[in-house]
């Protein structure tokens, strides 16, 4: 829409992603580690084409990252330089009545660390409104040749100070995730089902430590809400 950037999740609230997110490649989501502020999530699927095939189609995220969870709103700003200190960016456009001669805006969203054609691509950063906390997360991706083409893991370890009940964000980031490898594996072409098997997790699943799930949070007036953090994400910083 001309003039307005889409948030996040798009207008979407934590609790209803959580009831109505879909996927159609059978993918296997959990968030498998969550201490006090840290957690850690992994998501995998399989799809019909070659390790090398994957990581071409990797390191292009303009052509399966989605629209609605991007700073400008289109995808196709969005590109990793595949080569350690390189970025996983955003190029933004440029609003409406800015004078002649003013650059393009640009967003970070990860530092690539390690990088391993076509097995392995590390990188580092907070993605969504995790950029705009203390806590640091770490992205391993990793490629493996199998009977049916190619498994893909997704494995994001996020720790350190942040404003947001872990238990909520470690849980919303996995389904954010998800639906990133979903992009991915449609772009591809995702192996039969059988292969693996979407589990949706919420907060009380066993997917999350049992001892977080049942430990009461602790009343913060100054904590904001995963809705909002989501929804905000495309507010201007320091707003």
């Amino acid at each position: 829409m001309p003039g307005k950037r889409p948030t996040f999740i798009h207008a979407c609230g934590f609790a209803a992603l959580a009831l109505s997110m879909q996927f159609s490649a059978p993918l296997s989501a959990k968030v498998i580690d969550q201490g006090e502020g840290s957690f850690v999530t992994r998501d995998s699927v399989t799809v019909t084409a070659t390790p090398y095939e994957t990581w071409q189609a990797l390191i292009a995220p303009g052509k399966w990252w989605n629209d609605s969870h991007t700073w400008s709103g289109d995808a196709k700003n969005m590109y990793i330089s595949p080569q350690a200190g390189g970025c996983f960016c955003e190029l933004l456009p440029i609003r409406p009545g800015a004078p002649e001669g003013v650059m393009r805006g640009s967003a970070m969203h990860m530092e690539v660390l390690f990088v391993d054609p076509p097995t392995a691509l590390r990188m580092r950063g907070g993605l969504g409104p995790l950029q705009s906390e203390p806590a640091e997360g770490v992205l391993t991706i990793t490629l493996k040749p199998v009977a049916a083409g190619t498994q893909i893991v997704f494995e994001y370890a996020v720790g350190g100070y942040m404003r947001y009940k872990t238990a909520e964000i470690a849980v919303a980031v996995d389904r954010v995730m998800s639906e990133q490898m979903n992009g991915l594996a449609q772009l591809l072409g995702p192996a039969a089902h059988g292969a693996g098997s979407l589990e949706l997790v919420t907060p009380t699943d066993e997917g999350v430590s049992p001892g977080a799930a049942k430990k009461p949070a602790k009343p913060d007036k100054k904590s904001p809400s995963v809705d909002d953090a989501f929804k905000d994400l495309n507010a201007p910083p320091g707003r």
